[in-house]
């Protein structure tokens, strides 16, 4: 049985080699002579058994490969030895020290300094200012004024000495979701109405001696300051103040600034309020025909929208007024733009801004006289309203250490406030120590004004500093005159502040004033008589100023202070010569109580 099933293997492979045979030579008698002869006739051949190959007839791929080329080479194996040669040396390393920094002297701080100096024409001059820390979060202040002179001006015949006494306290605390100020203050001053004109010049001695030309005024207020974080309503401020003089005039103040914030999605909604009540009385009229009472209650609301950016602020708003005449039950209410922009051009090199301004400013006696304290005691107190006040300008910094500031402005104005001498009563029994044509009353006229500003400051340093502005105006007035009383068209400031040593330090300043203008008159019996108002011209005039100081150690410093140095009399108001050149010396002291 098993050679039977050899013998049928051996006869299979052999049927199997020759049809593998008949094929091959087939197709290469197909090859060959397949282009001679297209008819290649048939044939059968017949398959005994197909092949069926096996697992074991496949040719296997070693997994590792063995290569025998002459670049597959074996490592040899390096060893590393190290020939050491001790070498003779005398070097010693040293200890590493730090580098020495150096330091500078830390500032040493006071709560309180004490000024005090003397000068020509019996200047005398005093101040006293404190800070106590009550607390991490708040403190308390006071500050003491006083500066007086017993005048002694070259060709002045009246008494002209003044004195001006201030004491001011504060109080403020600084919490975490708000912060306040408290703050008091009361004032006394004396002035002497000493501006005498021809007439008075001619008086003999008896009658110079009855004119008392005195004034005293005193004043007081109370005030204060809240503001809020995180919260709508923003902040308050808020102030009363009392005046009176020796006159019995009397006038009381009080004014309030709330404010309130409401975040929009890209801008915020700001409305501002105010309110400004005014009452007060003078005993008479430059006529002695009537006393003057006057009271004013302006209410105010301005709501505006402010949208701000890197390079863009912009404040679009409108203002609207209730005022109040409450001696003459009249009322009128007023509207006025505020729009305010300004944007950035190249970064802090140019950034031009503009917009348009209003308001109902009410006038006081308490500025009147802080500005002019010759005025008589017989003023007439009204409120200007200021339509509007278009302005547009540049600023910014040329570097690091020079700013500039340039702007232009065009104001239309009712019942501006022009200081007027008043007229001359003549030689008058009992006349009163300001109607001698030597004080001023309150003119009103509606003006419209155009003002070109330029400034430049250059901060160098802490060790110096310079600047300079001007101010140049043109005036269009609507009364027949066309003068703006005591109104310059010009103005320039000039001041710089150095370091000389580390111990000497300096400053000059520089104050010019242009031409004004004002007018005299003479009353006989309460009528003008000719000349009826003869307008006189005021020189302009110079005020130069210089200081010096050294300091002798961190707590006492010594100075020198010379004013008006140019040495002219010049008159700041019509027939009211200053003093000549000033000088001052005196000390300052630094200290902790």
């Amino acid at each position: 049985m098993p050679f039977s099933i050899i013998e049928r293997i051996r006869n299979s492979v052999a049927m199997r080699n020759k049809t593998w045979l008949v094929l091959m030579c087939f197709f290469g008698t197909g090859i060959l002579f397949g282009q001679e002869d297209e008819n290649l006739g048939t044939e059968v051949v017949n398959i005994v058994k197909p092949y069926t190959p096996t697992i074991s007839d496949a040719f296997k791929i070693k997994e590792t490969p063995v290569l025998n080329d002459s670049v597959t080479t074996t490592k040899k194996k390096v060893q590393y030895n190290i020939f050491s040669v001790p070498v003779a040396s005398t070097f010693t390393p040293s200890k590493g020290t730090a580098t020495s920094v150096e330091k500078s002297e830390p500032l040493t701080l006071y709560d309180s300094y004490a000024t005090l100096g003397f000068g020509n024409y019996t200047t005398a001059l005093a101040e006293l200012f404190s800070n106590f820390q009550l607390s991490r979060t708040d403190n308390a202040g006071f500050f003491f004024r006083h500066n007086s002179s017993q005048g002694d001006i070259d060709g002045v015949i009246l008494e002209n000495k003044f004195y001006d006494t201030r004491l001011d306290g504060t109080y403020n605390s600084r919490q975490k979701d708000l912060s306040y100020e408290v703050r008091a203050g009361l004032e006394h001053q004396i002035f002497h109405w000493y501006g005498t004109n021809d007439f008075v010049d001619e008086f003999n001695a008896e009658e110079l001696a009855a004119i008392d030309p005195k004034q005293s005024y005193f004043s007081a207020g109370v005030g204060g300051d809240l503001t809020l974080e995180e919260s709508v309503f923003n902040s308050i401020s808020a102030d009363l103040r009392f005046v009176a003089d020796g006159f019995s005039s009397s006038e009381v103040n009080f004014t309030a600034q709330p404010e309130f914030i409401f975040p929009l999605s890209e801008f915020s909604l700001r409305v501002a309020g105010a309110l400004d009540f005014l009452s007060g009385k003078f005993d008479r009229n430059y006529l002695n025909t009537a006393p003057i009472d006057y009271g004013y209650l302006n209410t105010e609301i301005s709501p505006s929208l402010v949208y701000v950016n890197n390079d863009l602020t912009l404040s679009l708003g409108v203002a609207g007024v209730l005022g109040l005449d409450t001696e003459n039950s009249e009322s009128r209410f007023y509207a006025y733009p505020r729009i305010n922009v300004s944007y950035r051009v190249v970064d802090e090199i140019l950034i031009a801004y503009g917009g348009a301004d209003g308001g109902l400013r009410q006038n006081t006696y308490y500025e009147f006289k802080s500005e002019n304290p010759f005025v008589s005691p017989t003023l007439n107190i009204m409120p200007t309203n200021e339509t509007f006040d278009v302005f547009g300008g540049i600023k910014g910094k040329l570097s690091k250490s020079v700013g500039y500031n340039l702007r232009a402005s065009y104001k239309i104005e009712e019942n501006t406030a022009l200081f007027q001498l008043n007229p001359y009563k003549g030689r008058l029994p009992e006349l009163e120590g300001y109607e001698y044509g030597n004080s001023f009353m309150i003119a009103y006229d509606d003006i419209n004004t155009l003002t070109v500003f330029g400034e430049i400051k250059v901060e160098v340093s802490d060790g110096f500093s310079l600047g300079a502005s001007t101010s140049i105006y043109s005036y269009n007035v609507d009364s027949v005159e066309g003068n703006a009383w005591n109104l310059p068209e010009i103005t320039a400031t000039l001041f710089s502040n150095f370091d000389i040593t580390d111990r000497i330090y300096a400053g000059v300043s520089l104050f010019y004033v242009g031409e004004r203008t004002d007018v005299t008159s003479t009353l006989q019996g309460g009528i003008l008589i000719e000349p009826f108002d003869e307008v006189i011209t005021l020189d302009s005039y110079l005020d130069a100023n210089v200081h010096l100081g050294y300091n002798v150690n961190d707590r006492l410093s010594i100075f020198a202070k010379g004013s008006n140095l140019v040495g002219n009399n010049y008159q700041r108001w019509l027939n009211f010569p200053v003093q000549g050149i000033q000088g001052l010396l005196g000390a300052t002291y630094k200290f902790d109580w």
